[in-house]
């Protein structure tokens, strides 16, 4: 498969024994650019996760959702940027100058240890939440700008707006599923290859793959699929 596409795939490791995330890891590198560590593994091995995961190649995707008292979430972001993390989930949720803590401490954590600029991403809306009103979604991808994020966590059906009001914004999308798969706890769910069409820059693919049966055919087709 071709770098593009592999640097555009995140792995879901949600699981709480990082040897076997890390034996995933290895197994699923040739399709996978970005490990992504989760509130359960996080709970389990902490920056030893982070540490790991970067040794074998992969930049880390953080996936915390921060939400606390701006003070709160800008010391743990600092600590998060200072281990190497290439991506951090903030909860838009908090309103912008909270986001704006998280995304400045990442940013600050992260070149003061010498790695390079990290991406902060605003979370808007789950894609678990079917029932969230129409107006949230804009008014959380205007925080996530005012906020200085550098992308957003959205369904893929919401990235056409998103990319309307803030182009500048990576669109992550999580919960993506092939035709036919089963939806697991996500309610607003789009193909692959509906996401990228819509022009998500990165997806998040943790189930379909981690769970299936031979998880390495699972990701080359979906691989596959998608460089076709």
């Amino acid at each position: 498969m071709s770098e593009g596409t592999k640097d555009r795939l995140a792995l879901a490791l949600d699981t709480d024994d990082l040897v076997v995330a890390l034996r995933m890891a290895r197994e699923l590198e040739p399709w996978f650019g970005v490990a992504k560590v989760g509130l359960e593994l996080f709970s389990a091995a902490g920056p030893d996760a982070v540490s790991a995961l970067t040794d074998l190649g992969y930049d880390v995707f953080i996936d915390l959702k921060l939400h606390d008292i701006p003070t709160t979430v800008e010391k743990a972001a600092r600590v998060i940027g200072a281990l190497g993390a290439r991506y951090l989930t903030i909860h838009a949720m908090g309103g912008a100058v909270m986001l704006r803590a998280g995304v400045e401490g990442f940013i600050e954590g992260a070149l003061a240890a010498g790695f390079e600029r990290p991406v902060p991403l605003a979370v808007t809306v789950l894609t678990s939440d079917n029932d969230a009103p129409e107006h949230i979604l804009p008014k959380r991808i205007g925080f996530a700008v005012e906020a200085g994020a550098g992308g957003v966590i959205c369904a893929g059906s919401d990235v056409a707006l998103v990319k309307q009001l803030a182009p500048r914004l990576q669109a992550v999308v999580p919960g993506t599923r092939p035709a036919g798969a089963p939806t697991h706890d996500q309610a607003r769910v789009t193909t692959p290859s509906e996401a990228l069409a819509a022009g998500a820059d990165l997806l998040v693919v943790g189930r379909v793959v981690t769970h299936a049966d031979e998880p390495a055919q699972a990701a080359k087709a979906l691989a596959d699929t998608l460089a076709g």
